[in-house]
């Protein structure tokens, strides 16, 4: 079985991700003062007394709402109150205990999941407000003081939530899944494919741009391999990034590439090409990414024998740092072409890890300097000596020569375009060093 899972409940704006990223150690979750701030689950891992465990933050739970998007974020509450093997349910000693809180609490224990209740913003040690023991009325226990804010109780908070996980003999070690950045400017589809693929409603789907403000990790498994999808927030234009909230969805889908194996870039048939899909794209690329292009909502453009040829030619043309990256049309709303994404992630997943020998590459060497002789300056010519291979994702090659200076850009870009003709490596950018004698790395 999987790691356990705990989930942090409760109505808007008590400080729960405030305590999820107390708990994680590392500033994951959104933090701001406004109310539905966090809008879908946000997943973390942790480990407290030897055990591992994932960690969710969902977002605030209004019990009774006609707003679209807090109906999205109780539904999306809901899926993780199903899913987690414990519910931290927390609520606030300013507010008190109010109508809202109880609602939720009705609900929690409908499910049948165990919980522990937690008060927080008890930022003052001694003894507890007077308040505090007006939760006890809520039928669930003891409830425990935390301060997300200065860390006091998580402890006490962790070791209530350690006594309902599985006995650890019955969990097995988390197989490798390759993870799958799905990145893009925002309502290119990106939660729409990402919803197709699960199958389920996994993350907020809206017309309104901006609704995914967060990165979140998705499981998949089939008879390709296992996988984990991160659905980003769509990165906008700087001078468009205003809010505070919106800053760190944009730090938050960078991080989500860096940790990614693959990126899925996603683009707008309708729209082409932008300028700000180039900069989405740059980013996977000097991050040292596997890439895809992935052309969503190709169901809706009017087409004829060309139009693909013409679209792909164009998409060359404005990425053309990435002419490495395979491109494929799709449908997130209608499903075309959604089953290749999986053969064409883990091909270019394999690429990005390939291994090639120093024997190997030296011939590929000669062969290149035989047909190109290297650049001369000065009467001074560019000595190859030999290449090797010192790293993988991406495939990164060091070459040492009499003289960095005479190495010029185009003619590393030749010897690149030589490993490609010979070994593939589609679908992932190459990293060439350049060294001299001394070792000095140029």
């Amino acid at each position: 079985m999987p790691k356990p899972i705990i989930a942090i409940v409760g109505r808007p704006n008590v400080g729960k991700s405030m305590l999820f990223n107390k708990i994680i150690g590392k500033r994951l979750s959104i933090v701001e003062d406004t109310p539905g701030v966090t809008r879908d689950r946000i997943y973390g891992e942790s480990d407290w007394c030897g055990r591992s465990f994932t960690l969710v933050d969902t977002g605030g739970i209004e019990p009774r709402t006609d707003n679209q998007i807090l109906e999205f974020m109780r539904d999306q509450a809901r899926t993780a109150i199903e899913t987690a093997t414990v519910i931290v349910f927390l609520t606030d000693i300013r507010t008190g205990l109010t109508a809202s809180d109880q609602e939720v609490a009705a609900m929690l224990l409908r499910s049948g999941k165990p919980i522990v209740l937690a008060v927080n913003k008890m930022d003052s040690t001694g003894a507890p407000d007077p308040d505090f023991y007006e939760f006890y009325n809520l039928g669930m226990g003891d409830p425990i003081a935390v301060s997300a804010v200065h860390g006091h109780g998580t402890g006490d908070l962790l070791d209530a939530c350690l006594q309902y996980f599985p006995p650890e003999d019955e969990e097995e070690e988390e197989d490798s899944a390759i993870k799958v950045a799905v990145i893009g400017k925002p309502n290119a589809g990106k939660s729409s494919l990402v919803n197709k693929i699960l199958g389920e409603e996994r993350v907020i789907v809206s017309d309104v741009a901006g609704t995914t403000r967060d990165a979140i990790d998705s499981r998949f498994e089939n008879d390709k391999g296992k996988f984990i999808f991160i659905d980003t927030a769509g990165l906008r234009r700087k001078s468009k990034v205003e809010e505070a909230i919106e800053k760190y969805s944009v730090l938050r889908a960078t991080m989500a590439i860096e940790r990614a194996d693959v990126c899925l870039i996603m683009i707008d048939a309708m729209e082409g090409v932008t300028e700000q899909d180039t900069k989405v794209a740059g980013l996977a690329h000097e991050a040292g990414k596997a890439s895809i292009i992935v052309v969503n909502k190709w169901d809706l453009v009017e087409k004829d024998g060309k139009t693909m040829d013409h679209m792909r030619e164009d998409i060359r043309k404005a990425l053309s740092f990435m002419t490495y990256a395979p491109i494929l049309f799709i449908s997130a709303k209608t499903g075309q072409r959604v089953d290749r994404l999986f053969e064409l992630i883990d091909y270019v997943s394999n690429q990005a890890s390939t291994r090639i020998t120093t024997g190997m590459l030296n011939d590929v060497l000669a062969d290149a300097q035989t047909r190109v002789q290297p650049p001369t300056d000065k009467g001074r010519r560019l000595k190859i000596y030999y290449m090797t291979q010192v790293g993988i994702r991406p495939p990164h090659y060091v070459i040492f020569c009499n003289d960095a200076r005479l190495f010029h850009f185009s003619y590393q870009r030749y010897i690149e375009n030589c490993i490609r003709s010979t070994f593939g490596l589609e679908g992932t950018p190459v990293r060439i060093s350049v060294r001299q004698k001394g070792d000095k790395e140029v």
